[in-house]
């Protein structure tokens, strides 16, 4: 008995904390759709675009009040 409790809730929490996590990143790989595909000849430094170009224009342009 884990954690003072019956073989058989802990199976049951156990079983619905798995399914839980399955649909969750099930969801947020429908919803970003990621490139899963593996390019033959790996990218040169700059091609890969993995960055976050609005952030980094914000970075360079800063507001002044």
């Amino acid at each position: 008995m884990p954690a003072g409790v019956p073989w058989t809730t802990y199976l049951k929490m156990f079983t619905a904390s798995l399914l839980a996590m399955f649909a969750g990143s099930q969801v947020v790989h429908r919803y970003y759709l990621p490139d899963l595909t593996i390019p033959e000849i790996p990218p040169k430094p700059g091609e890969l675009k993995t960055e976050l170009l609005g952030l980094k224009e914000r970075q360079h342009n800063p507001q002044t009040s």
